[in-house]
């Protein structure tokens, strides 16, 4: 069985920088996975490992900067075969509606595969669209909220978590499946593995076309700070609980 993970990659949030104008700077921020993009290369590692002879190959389109051997390595390392990369800086900042469609021309390139699992979103914007418009882009049924998924004889089931309730369905192959953090939780890779992940197949190329672009954003910029009151209330004063709980309440 041949998986397929595609994968985000994004600026580290911790090395973004907020301006005076509360504008983002992420130029010098270190490229990460996709937290929610670790549980599919998990989920996808746990499936190939209970079905002899199965490769699981990881895709992503971002910009130039995702092109580090630290990053493929982690990647790589989680168990995965094989890491197939558009890193272009056309490709900075896609939508989703972009992302999906020059995913399905990297994954149609690699030929022919069974499932493709997504993570459920990603950790900067979470919009929740790349899975399904991917699917529709490859012209597959999608499964979203997976919770589980196992394959047998040609046909993926899959738990799905409703609100209140876990769904079953089924889905012929080949298929989309997008996974929520509880379906697996990513492995820390070990020494062995980071060093076996140096000598796997991993491809990086440059973006041959980028699709249009079907919303527009107008701009991103951090939340207004709050100005702090910075009232410090002794404890042992009379009424200063009373004088907090009042001040936290008026606050919420």
């Amino acid at each position: 069985m041949n998986i397929v993970v595609p994968i985000k990659v994004l600026a580290d949030d911790q090395d973004i920088v907020v301006a005076a104008d509360r504008s983002l700077d992420d130029s010098k921020a270190h490229r990460i996975v996709s937290a929610y993009d670790l549980n599919a290369l998990e989920a996808a590692a746990q499936l190939a490992s209970a079905h002899d002879g199965s490769k699981v190959v990881a895709v992503s389109v971002a910009d130039a900067k995702a092109d580090d051997s630290k990053l493929k390595k982690g990647v790589l390392a989680r168990g995965v075969d094989e890491l197939a990369m558009i890193a272009d800086d056309a490709c900075a900042d896609l939508d989703a509606h972009a992302t999906a469609a020059v995913l399905a021309q990297l994954i149609a390139a690699q030929g022919a595969f069974d499932l493709v699992v997504c993570g459920d979103g990603s950790a900067d914007n979470y919009a929740q669209q790349v899975d399904v418009q991917l699917a529709d882009a490859l012209g597959l049924p999608v499964v979203t909220a997976v919770s589980s998924v196992s394959v047998e004889g040609g046909v993926a089931t899959c738990d799905r978590m409703l609100e209140s309730q876990i769904q079953t369905v089924q889905v012929d192959l080949p298929a989309v499946v997008s996974v929520v953090p509880d379906a697996a939780s990513p492995r820390i890779p070990g020494m062995k593995d980071i060093l076996a992940a140096g000598k796997k197949p991993s491809a990086v190329g440059k973006a041959e076309s980028i699709p249009p672009a079907a919303i527009e954003v107008a701009e991103t910029k951090a939340p207004e700070q709050a100005e702090r009151k910075q009232e410090v209330l002794d404890a042992s004063v009379e009424g200063a609980i009373e004088t907090f709980a009042a001040a936290l309440k008026a606050a919420l």
